[in-house]
């Protein structure tokens, strides 16, 4: 509301001027990313129905031990102990998981929406002291700068992914083709790398820093087009975050039969 001046008291939740449905955005995106955490753990315990033919799901690759024909060191080794519960998804989700979570945009998103840190800009909030990111356990979030970089290598792994799903083994051999479900691994892929390929980390670090970045050509290009990225990374964030989930659904409900993967050619 241009020229309103807008007031609230610390410690009194809820509590401003504001005349627009404040509290809306918060809403959807506790519901979005709350059902997102909930999927997604559930599909990690799981354990089973990641892997259809050449597909394997983003939430169990790369999978390092398992039962599939994808799992790069063989099945679960004798050194776990059976009392762990064990899935494959459970020895990588922890690194893409990490890495959203401790997301610039994240953090603005679920400071919000799950912990009313400000419920939104302008209203009130139910605490009168805020210690910031220089104190435990809010300084544990300067993590997200190292795990961008096990992001980007996760994204050359799932493009491997894609390239594995061009590949259908028939009773003649194996041959080239397209399905359904390539296309969407493809699509995934995208999303995932222009929402990791637009963070803030990685903006600084291609020339953030520099106090003439037009003297450095080449850095200068990377750093424009980590900018375009970046510039929507909130809608790159939404889309790749339930792009993720559909992934796995699908190869999950064609891999118990209950969709059919449509093969293109």
């Amino acid at each position: 509301m241009a020229g309103a001046e807008v007031t609230w008291k610390n410690g009194k939740f809820g509590t401003t001027q504001r005349r627009d449905r404040w509290w809306v955005e918060s809403a959807l995106v506790f519901c979005g990313f709350t059902a997102f955490i909930i999927y997604a753990t559930w599909a990690a315990f799981q354990g089973k129905f990641y892997t259809h033919g050449p597909y394997l799901s983003p939430f169990y690759s790369p999978e390092i031990f398992g039962d599939s024909p994808h799992a790069i060191f063989g099945p679960k080794p004798g050194w776990i102990p059976d009392w762990i519960p064990f899935s494959p998804a459970l020895l990588i989700l922890w690194a893409p998981g990490l890495f959203r979570f401790t997301c610039y945009y994240y953090r603005g998103a679920y400071y919000k929406s799950h912990w009313s840190d400000p419920p939104a800009c302008a209203v009130g909030e139910p605490r009168n002291k805020y210690l910031g990111e220089n104190s435990f356990p809010l300084i544990m979030q300067n993590v997200h700068r190292y795990l961008m970089y096990i992001a980007i290598a996760f994204l050359f792994l799932l493009a491997w992914d894609v390239w594995k799903a061009m590949w259908f083994t028939d009773a003649t051999g194996t041959h080239f083709g397209i399905g359904l479900g390539t296309i969407i691994l493809a699509v995934n892929v995208c999303l995932l790398s222009s929402y990791a390929l637009g963070c803030h980390s990685l903006r600084h670090i291609v020339g953030g820093y520099l106090d003439s970045i037009s003297e450095h050509p080449v850095r200068h290009k990377a750093y424009e087009c980590v900018s375009c990225l970046n510039a929507s990374h909130k809608k790159w964030a939404w889309c790749s975050l339930f792009s993720v989930a559909f992934t796995d659904i699908y190869v999950r409900l064609c891999s118990m039969g209950i969709w059919s993967d449509w093969r293109i050619f």
